[in-house]
């Protein structure tokens, strides 16, 4: 049984886990922004809170920042669709890109954000950070059971989700062919390189099925010549930002299998792209 941190302590303490707990609140939340209002709220409460009799200080802190998290849901009320934050990284050094690859793609953050709140709780502890279900049970006040048949259920969605299974050159190599494609105003190259099944999503957007998605990119090639483009790891999946007049215009991710792209996230919110690139 450890004793209670106190002032500087405290801090310390939280400051530790600080990188953690804020995944584990982006995850729930989808939104940068967002999860840094969890761990405020949070840390509130571990103020005021005694913690003497904390076996685990790790394991309490995640269980007062998924608790936070899950009131932020379930207060949550009903919006139009809003693209959720990835991780945006346009540097090209290899320890950037490694680091990069490793973030939560855009495709499972749009999942995740279709989820409940019990749901969504119950698989990101449990499958992302390895809580155990009893430890999360209480926090959505349901049997350790009934938690893990809501994980079960949430993991099938997101398995059933678009997923890349190729290596990130790859992925690159058929992303520049489909900017390529696009420029040249290339109908066929773009169709070649979407699956006949690809989705695009821009905010409430939604677009279905190769030719068509080929027919909107083709499109692009008038605005080709006004925008610069540039490589982006966009939660941890192959991507491009572009910029028109030096300003931030738009990020694209893409999810590449079996060297087709099967799904296209773009997002335009100019506030939302501030505070990611």
């Amino acid at each position: 049984m450890c004793a209670r941190p106190q002032g500087e302590a405290l801090i310390a303490q939280f400051e530790q886990e600080r990188p953690r707990l804020r995944a584990i609140a982006h995850r729930m939340l989808g939104s940068f922004a967002e999860a840094d209002d969890a761990l405020q709220d949070a840390w509130l409460r571990v103020e005021k809170a005694d913690t003497s009799e904390v076996e685990n200080p790790a394991a309490w802190l995640t269980t007062v920042v998924g608790r936070v998290c899950l009131n932020m849901l379930r207060d949550r009320k009903e919006h139009a669709f809003e693209m959720p934050d990835p991780v945006i990284d346009t540097r090209e050094e290899p320890e950037h890109l490694a680091v990069a690859a490793d973030e939560v793609g855009l495709a499972m953050l749009v999942v995740l954000d279709a989820l409940k709140p019990d749901e969504r709780l119950a698989f990101v502890l449990h499958d992302m950070f390895a809580v155990p279900f009893d430890d999360i049970a209480p926090l959505i006040d349901k049997t350790p059971t009934t938690t893990r048949q809501l994980a079960s259920r949430a993991r099938k969605r997101v398995q059933d989700r678009p997923q890349p299974n190729v290596d990130l050159p790859k992925q690159r190599e058929v992303v520049n062919a489909f900017l390529r494609a696009s420029r040249e105003g290339d109908l066929e190259g773009l169709v070649s390189v979407l699956h006949p099944d690809v989705t695009l999503k821009a905010g409430a957007l939604e677009v279905i099925g190769g030719r068509t998605v080929a027919g909107r990119a083709s499109m692009f090639r008038k605005f080709a010549t006004m925008a610069e483009v540039q490589f982006a790891l966009i939660g941890g999946e192959a991507g491009f930002v572009t910029w028109v007049d030096g300003v931030l215009f738009s990020a694209m991710a893409f999810t590449v299998r079996d060297d087709k792209i099967v799904a296209i996230h773009v997002i335009q919110d100019k506030e939302q792209l501030a505070a990611l690139v």
